[in-house]
């Protein structure tokens, strides 16, 4: 018998980083200063592949940034890249996602996915892939407000206005915004400069039968925790009946996403860019908690707060949620 045919050599596997990746030679005929060109070098940019926005033609420093940024968004690929990307890897060098005939295994059903995550999918992925996220962690003694936050709900009866604990630490984050103003931000489209907001819009994750949306409670600052709480219940009820308007779900400066009504310890939320942080909550539970003579069962409310690297260290994290904690266990901190 014949022998098989020799099998073809396996390609070489890419760089993950084969779109940046150094050009045999950088294009001489690309117009650019020296420090320009070093700057490509040191990303693996060829300058041959961008066209300048300066004068003439000229490449600039920001060309370059904008190029690296598209690649490592999956807006452009170089040649290298350009092979996975096709498979599936959405240029980021990814395997192909799978690709199974599950009703081999057993019955399988289709079920389309809603509008609402057809829509926010995308921006989740690109804000999980294009922010480096850290989340810190940490607990609020809410024993007293938990106790105020009832009694509040008993005065306020007649009024219809239901206060939630939601409420309370949408005001309390306000005053966290004030103390640590960096977290009230976002970065320029270049990532060179820092845009401070002078103004406290909060958006707050709310459940829906389609899914998660996100309302925004405009000018927080300037409102009572009563009006809070009314404007939540009225903003909640329109998102169920899916009769929000586009403008109330823009200008957020920051976000929460409660999961307290249902449970869990802690989670990492997914930052909504151009924001730089978003603030968790989960399930409180009472804690035996050391107050220097003994221990006391208190009221602890997880805080998970994930805040963009780039623009937020560690230590201010540490500090915004701890300050944030001590906000929430005396709530006078708010008038000062």
């Amino acid at each position: 018998t014949s022998s098989a045919p020799a099998a073809a050599a396996p390609a070489p596997k890419p760089s993950p980083t084969a779109a940046l990746e150094p050009a045999p030679a950088m294009s001489a005929k690309a117009h650019a200063s020296p420090s320009v060109r070093k700057f490509a070098r040191e990303l693996g940019v060829d300058l041959g592949r961008l066209s300048g926005s300066g004068p003439k033609g000229r490449i600039l420093h920001t060309d370059v940034q904008g190029f690296v940024k598209s690649v490592m968004s999956g807006a452009a690929a170089s040649p290298a890249a350009a092979a996975p990307a096709a498979k599936g890897g959405g240029g980021l060098d990814l395997l192909p996602w799978p690709s199974l005939d599950f009703s081999k295994f057993g019955e399988t059903e289709l079920q389309p996915l809603s509008r609402i995550k057809k829509i926010s999918g995308p921006n989740l992925h690109r804000n999980w892939v294009m922010i480096p996220h850290v989340t810190q962690f940490d607990e609020a003694d809410v024993t007293e407000l938990e106790q105020f936050r009832k009694d509040s709900n008993d005065a306020f009866a007649k009024s219809g206005v239901k206060f939630t604990m939601l409420a309370f630490v949408i005001k309390a984050s306000v005053a966290a915004l004030k103390k640590f103003p960096i977290f009230n931000a976002s970065l320029d489209e270049k990532g060179e400069n820092l845009i401070l907001k002078k103004f406290y819009n909060i958006g707050f994750a709310a459940d829906t039968p389609n899914g998660l949306v996100v309302p925004v409670i405009k000018n927080v600052d300037a409102k009572s925790v009563s009006q809070i709480a009314k404007e939540m219940t009225d903003l909640s009820a329109q998102a169920r009946d899916g009769k929000l308007k586009p403008a109330d779900m823009q200008g957020a400066s920051f976000t929460i996403s409660s999961l307290g009504g249902i449970g869990g310890t802690a989670f990492t939320p997914i930052i909504n860019a151009p924001e730089v942080a978003i603030l968790g909550l989960s399930k409180s539970s009472i804690k035996p908690v050391w107050d220097g003579k003994q221990f006391a069962p208190r009221l602890m409310l997880p805080l998970s707060l994930s805040y963009d690297h780039r623009v937020v260290d560690g230590a201010m994290g540490a500090r915004f949620a701890a300050y944030l904690a001590e906000v929430l266990g005396d709530m006078r901190k708010t008038l000062l």
